[in-house]
């Protein structure tokens, strides 16, 4: 190639990134390598899997993850802009269960493919599922659990199993707004968060104690969403993860930040929870075929 060819190749490789730039195709290196990953991990799963109950395939999805390192925070690395972020090689508690509940829900469907897995990751983590900024993005776990069971992806069997009023008002993001990028000097969005509080509040929440929860065990199953309640002023749910049955034993699958990565816990589940004195109870869902 002589140089004049090579220059107007790379003035034609200029300008069409720009116009790609514009148009917001500015995906990162990181963002390419996760949708590799994520592409990887939609092919590595047995077809066979298909033909199990949906609980019980989170189960295996879920400890195809352990191991996992526990990062925070990767939802809000676009502070300007609410992106549908995709990051399966580093998960908090909750991505930890959204992606583990995603991957199932296109194993049981058969479609594997990424477009799919784009579209169920925005019907999961969003109200009404879509992304319409900031404020649509389901953060309290309580009206995540809630709106994901107006979609029929779950049912919050908490009452059921002898759940309680919380008796508290949800309000830690208002009344903390500082501790994030997105409302820290945006009244407007601090607004929309206001009333996504209202809202939450004028539902009836219940949840199980903590002393009461060894006497569900025998009616919780592997592949159980759960929500950990605190006692933290307006906050509903501290940490998440699923529920994980075997020999007998009831167990916590989750992304631990105390371990830095995907496990299942070493104790049965209301031990752990009484392992930190702010931790009050549960919140439990079912997944839905």
């Amino acid at each position: 190639m002589n140089l004049l060819n090579r220059h107007n190749l790379l003035s034609i490789i200029t300008i069409a990134s720009v116009i790609l730039f514009s148009l917001g195709f500015n995906s990162s290196p990181a963002d390419d390598y996760e949708e590799m990953k994520c592409r990887k991990k939609l092919k590595s799963f047995d077809a066979s899997l298909k033909n199990l109950p949906l609980n019980d395939v989170i189960a295996e999805v879920g400890k195809s993850f352990i191991g996992t390192p526990y990062v925070a925070g990767t939802l809000d690395e676009y502070p300007n802009t609410e992106e549908l972020v995709i990051n399966v090689t580093g998960l908090d508690c909750v991505t930890f269960v959204e992606n583990a509940l995603i991957f199932s829900r296109l194993i049981k469907s058969g479609k594997t493919d990424f477009d799919n897995y784009k579209k169920e990751l925005e019907l999961i983590r969003y109200r009404g599922g879509k992304n319409t900024g900031y404020s649509s993005r389901l953060h309290y776990f309580i009206d995540w659990i809630y709106d994901n069971e107006k979609k029929g992806i779950v049912k919050d069997i908490t009452p059921e199993l002898g759940g309680v009023s919380i008796g508290k008002d949800i309000d830690f993001m208002t009344s903390h707004r500082n501790s994030y990028k997105q409302l820290k000097n945006n009244d407007i969005l601090l607004g929309e968060m206001y009333e996504v509080e209202n809202n939450i509040n004028s539902r009836d929440i219940y949840y199980i104690p903590t002393e009461n929860i060894s006497s569900v065990y025998d009616r919780l199953q592997t592949g159980d969403i759960v929500g950990i309640t605190t006692s933290i002023g307006g906050l509903d749910i501290a940490h998440t993860g699923f529920i994980y049955k075997e020999g007998g034993s009831t167990y916590l699958m989750h992304a631990s930040l105390k371990n830095k990565k995907v496990e299942i816990s070493g104790m049965e589940l209301h031990d752990y929870i009484m392992g930190n004195s702010k931790q009050t109870g549960i919140v439990v869902a079912r997944v839905l075929e």
